[in-house]
């Protein structure tokens, strides 16, 4: 163990510290990392327990973290989910929020969009732009990131069933801005399986949306090496009602899934693993939360080396983004949820996680006002700078309780694992209700106890104020948005080459119907300013429409 200490700790001085003051308050110096070392005579078996199950940051298994250094090196990614109305409005929101320190970009799509219809589409009347932005076509994705180099921003974009035209939206107009596609950073969500589990915002069936996935990773992995073409996100799952421990194995599940198809595409698992990232929920149990993350990145790791043979360390490091949960923000008393988000974000990062979101105030009642996204990002900043949690690395390592629950966590995973595999796997376990129903059966009891006053929520079952009035402001989001989008629509259709727009949707057509990937054919689509209806038509000619079955 002091031998892979003191080659830890030579990495540590080669790479360098941020500037910062790594000290207590009180002037105490604090060390990059603790280990057993630290305490007086450790055990034997105290330290062959650490050396199997903990180990060190950045190495095998992963459990302390999946960097050597941390965030004593760098700071996590500072992101807020932000879009509402048009692109302008959203353009003008992430001016803002980059101003004041903000050091990633997250895109939220009205519903239209998350649905792959245009702004101009018959059902997508009354939802333009109200609850994100609303992105149609390039000349909207151009518009939505006017002055801001997407070659020095990394951008995040949640969206799944029609991931992959927003995905060549934003590669296109990243061109157009002068960007390579190999200087791309970022993240398209793009992850279906959990859509048919949890959230249902899909558009094709299982095996045509997991083949699209497929072509992703293969041109990513060639063209924009730097690009994370999937976000597997156990964030939905448990907003869906999943516990902790459901969230943790079906998204870990999902991920393994995306990885066989890759390998039985051809693919390299090498050559594309290292680019997958992760996206999850962080709930009010602060210690669950942690033991979250860190089972995760260990059973991650694990499986890549074991089950399918990764031989690049790249490709073991399970690297994530966290969001505070959206489904324990409360409309009543709505100034009690910044305190939530701040105990939420500091699990996140006792957690070690890469990027962070945290949420408004006022997310519950509405699309968040400038002064709540201001508040949600000084929470981050205040973790950052004034609480010095970062400044050691993963400081609850070896504590009894973290410990256990790490160790339970992932053996509750592995046995949920099991029980997928039993079904035939995750494709088969979604057909027969088997997702759909464990979340619903886990939302209902979580209902009832807070019901039953079982479960305290402040502000909702217990300490309430009688006759309180909201004393907030909310955005408001007018109709006028979706008239000044729609006559956006009408302008590009009018200055776009009609011909050539019908001539590349025929071709995507034609490669659909063939094993050749679609990425170049759509690409070439969204240059001539095909719409994200267009497109979604286009190949569901070929790919069909998914319907849900029925479950009981």
């Amino acid at each position: 163990m002091k031998a892979d200490l003191a080659a830890w700790e030579g990495a540590y001085e080669r790479t360098g510290a941020r500037d910062a003051s790594f000290t207590t308050v009180s002037g105490v110096e604090v060390e990059p990392l603790y280990t057993p070392l630290d305490r007086p005579r450790p055990a034997p078996e105290e330290a062959a327990y650490y050396a199997e199950r903990i180990g060190l940051p950045g190495e095998y298994p992963f459990t302390r973290g999946p960097y050597g250094t941390m965030y004593r090196t760098r700071l996590w990614t500072m992101r807020q989910f932000a879009g509402f109305g048009t692109a302008e409005e959203t353009n003008q929101r992430y001016h803002f929020l980059l101003k004041r320190g903000q050091t990633g970009l997250s895109v939220a799509f009205d519903f239209p969009t998350l649905m792959g219809y245009d702004s101009d589409h018959p059902r997508s009347l009354g939802e333009v732009g109200k609850c994100g932005v609303a992105i149609s076509s390039l000349d909207d994705m151009e518009t939505l990131f006017s002055g801001i180099p997407l070659d020095k921003v990394s951008v995040s974009m949640t969206i799944n069933g029609p991931a992959i035209i927003l995905f060549c939206f934003y590669v296109v107009a990243a061109e157009r801005q002068g960007v390579s596609f190999s200087q791309l950073r970022g993240t398209v969500q793009n992850d279906i399986l959990k859509e048919y589990q949890a959230q249902h915002a899909w558009v094709y069936p299982p095996e045509p949306a997991l083949r699209l996935i497929e072509d992703m990773f293969e041109w990513a992995s060639k063209e924009a090496p730097k690009y994370n073409p999937i976000s597997i996100s156990g964030y939905h799952i448990r907003e869906a009602g999943s516990t902790a421990v459901q969230e943790l194995a079906y998204t870990l599940k999902n991920g393994l899934e995306y990885v066989r198809r890759g390998v039985e595409r051809g693919l390299d698992v090498d050559d594309f693993a290292p680019r997958l990232s992760f996206f999850w929920d962080v709930h009010n149990d602060f210690f669950e939360e942690i033991a979250k993350f860190r089972a995760a990145r260990r059973i991650w790791a694990r499986h890549l080396r074991d089950e399918f043979g990764a031989k690049n360390p790249e490709s073991w490091r399970l690297r994530t983004h966290a969001q505070t949960a959206g489904v324990t923000l409360t409309a009543q008393q709505p100034e009690n949820n910044i305190v939530r988000v701040a105990y939420q974000a500091m699990a996140a990062v006792l957690g070690g996680t890469q990027s962070l979101h945290t949420n408004s105030m006022d997310e519950t009642l509405a699309l968040p006002t400038e002064r709540a996204v201001q508040v949600a990002l000084r929470t981050q900043q205040i973790l950052a700078y004034e609480t010095g949690v970062p400044n050691t690395i993963d400081p609850l390592a070896g504590s009894y309780y973290v410990e256990a629950l790490t160790d339970q966590m992932e053996a509750e995973a592995e046995r949920i694992f099991a029980e997928i595999d039993k079904l035939g796997g995750v494709v088969p376990g979604i057909e027969v209700g088997y997702f759909q129903r464990e979340i619903a059966r886990s939302a209902f009891r979580q209902q009832l106890e807070i019901e039953r006053g079982e479960r305290t929520i402040v502000g909702v079952n217990e300490f309430t104020v009688e006759g309180e009035e909201l004393q907030i402001p909310l955005l408001k989001i007018t109709e006028e948005a979706e008239i000044r989008q729609r006559e956006r629509m009408a302008a590009m259709r009018q200055r776009r080459d009609q011909a050539q727009v019908d001539a590349a949707l025929e071709h995507l057509k034609q490669v659909a119907r063939t094993t050749e990937n679609v990425v170049p054919a759509m690409l070439d689509a969204v240059r001539a300013y095909a719409t994200l209806y267009e497109i979604r038509a286009a190949m569901e000619e070929v790919f069909g429409a998914y319907q849900e079955p029925v479950f009981f």
